[in-house]
């Protein structure tokens, strides 16, 4: 099978999504042209996809589900998985840097922010793996979370700023608003592996804990976890008036976050 169609496999799966919508929703904040938007929320789902391939396979975190369906090794052995995570990659930059639409000063913005934002996932991957059936303490594991998960969720929020020429103002209140949400949705995901079924997350369920991996469930519990990924949402939400701009999509999509089931 041609390696496109392996990294297809994975890419059209399903998943929320999200990273590419909060792109968009930033985007449109400023009214930008919608096309002009279509390169950079590509580029982040595929940097998104490329990096859940490699972390289902056995040499790292070892899932066999994703999305309801078998995950990409599972289907296609380990070689070819790890080539067409490989292949996202490559593929997310070159979608940006061959986009006629977006002007060369804002396209080298936008690929170097990616290439940091996926360097510090790769570090958080790093981390995660390295505190495996460890005790470890909050602030490692907000470090890892906000590299991990963080660091992408803050490139895709950017990416709808920077797009649009925004104020370095409004980059700040963005970027704090991008690592509170960003913690925030991982402590959140931590609490679902608990409290969600497999037919509902699309994955294993209880994963964190049949791997001994630390989480925000594991050392602080359920319900302390609960109230402070609800205290970071709501951080962020305090945030956003503070734009230069009409903020009611992004807060609107925030609260969303703040109730989704998986």
């Amino acid at each position: 099978m041609e390696l496109k169609n392996i990294m297809k496999y994975s890419v059209l799966a399903g998943g929320k999504r999200f990273r590419p919508i909060l792109t968009y929703t930033v985007a449109s904040l400023y009214d930008s042209e919608i096309t002009k938007v279509d390169s950079s929320a590509c580029a982040i789902e595929l940097i998104h996809i490329y990096s859940l391939i490699h972390d289902d396979l056995p040499a790292m975190d070892d899932d066999d589900i994703r999305h309801s369906q078998p995950a990409n090794h599972k289907v296609f052995g380990e070689a070819q998985a790890i080539l067409a995570g490989d292949g996202l990659q490559a593929l997310a930059f070159s979608i940006i840097s061959s986009d006629p639409l977006v002007d060369a000063d804002i396209k080298i913005k936008l690929i170097n922010l990616l290439s940091i934002s996926s360097y510090a996932m790769a570090e958080g991957q790093s981390i995660d793996l390295s505190v495996v059936s460890k005790k470890v303490d909050l602030n490692i594991l907000k470090q890892m979370h906000q590299k991990k998960t963080g660091a992408l969720l803050n490139c895709c929020i950017k990416f709808g700023a920077i797009l649009n020429h925004a104020s370095e103002a409004d980059l700040s209140i963005l970027d704090f608003f991008a690592n509170h949400i960003g913690l925030a949705y991982q402590i959140q995901d931590d609490v679902l592996d608990v409290t969600t079924s497999d037919k509902v997350l699309g994955k294993r369920q209880n994963s964190d804990s049949i791997k001994n991996k630390p989480s925000y469930p594991s050392i602080i519990g359920l319900d302390e976890s609960i109230k402070t990924y609800e205290n970071l949402y709501q951080s962020s939400l305090d945030e956003l008036p503070k734009l230069s701009v009409q903020s009611e999509s992004l807060r609107s999509l925030t609260k969303r976050l703040m109730n989704r089931a998986f």
